[in-house]
């Protein structure tokens, strides 16, 4: 299997409950089978990533996206008993985020190792870029385990290390492209994948010329996609960028 994509990645902080349920279910209602959905449940409280968790089960995701507790800055022992809180309590397979540049904490590997032990925890979803952390992790965690990355600039050398897929602001824009990308390297195609890769070079990092999702949302808007709305206290991107995401499209096609 492809592991790419669908995924919402963590809870959206400008959405309530009831609309982040509502994408759940539409999400779900959507889909209607044909790929995994993976529901972004994860909270900076342990109590509402409970509830969103279970919410997600309900609503009939396939997994759940758990982004490490953002802004309160646990420790790792405080990480450890929020991730098995979630664990214990809602019986769907789980997916562990880490972004420190937007969450600031690192859940560390030995941390992670002890967490992949638990019954519903599944794998990692890893933004942080540093391809020696999958290499670590190979040789101690205590099952078989899912390494994603959320990392589109490294992707292609993390799946190269073990990566079974990504979980990807790119897709957004071309989906194509980087689902072959992760089929010729799950085949084993490494120089096909590279290839194919280097058409994206500019989009990946167009992507991030401002806070995502601002230059994505801007970029579908362009496209006709999507319509060019983006809520407070995010704004619209800025006109001196649209031009460079123009021409990092252009060079995908």
């Amino acid at each position: 299997m492809v592991l790419l994509l669908l995924a919402q990645a963590v809870k959206p902080p400008t959405i309530d409950f009831d609309e982040h349920t509502y994408l759940i279910k539409e999400t779900v209602k959507h889909i209607d089978g044909k790929i995994p959905v993976i529901a972004g449940s994860g909270a900076n409280s342990t109590k509402e990533a409970i509830f969103l968790t279970n919410k997600s089960k309900e609503l009939g995701a396939d997994a759940c996206l758990l982004i490490t507790p953002y802004y309160n800055k646990p420790n790792q022992r405080g990480m450890y008993e929020h991730f098995k809180a979630i664990n214990d309590n809602v019986d769907i397979p789980q997916i562990l985020y880490n972004v420190p540049c937007r969450t600031g904490v690192d859940i560390d590997n030995k941390t992670v190792t002890e967490l992949s032990f638990l019954k519903n925890i599944i794998g990692i979803k890893d933004a942080t870029g540093e391809i020696d952390r999958i290499d670590d992790l190979k040789k101690n965690v205590g099952k078989e385990f899912l390494f994603l990355s959320g990392d589109d600039t490294t992707f292609l050398d993390y799946m190269r290390h073990g990566g079974k897929g990504a979980i990807s602001v790119t897709a957004n824009i071309r989906p194509d492209l980087m689902q072959s990308i992760c089929k010729n390297m799950l085949d084993q195609k490494y120089e096909d994948a590279k290839k194919i890769n280097k058409k994206l070079v500019l989009l990946h990092d167009a992507m991030f010329v401002e806070s995502n999702p601002i230059p994505v949302k801007w970029l579908l808007n362009y496209l006709g996609k999507i319509n060019s709305k983006i809520r407070l206290p995010l704004v619209s991107l800025d006109e001196k960028y649209h031009q460079q995401l123009i021409t990092a499209y252009e060079a995908t096609l």
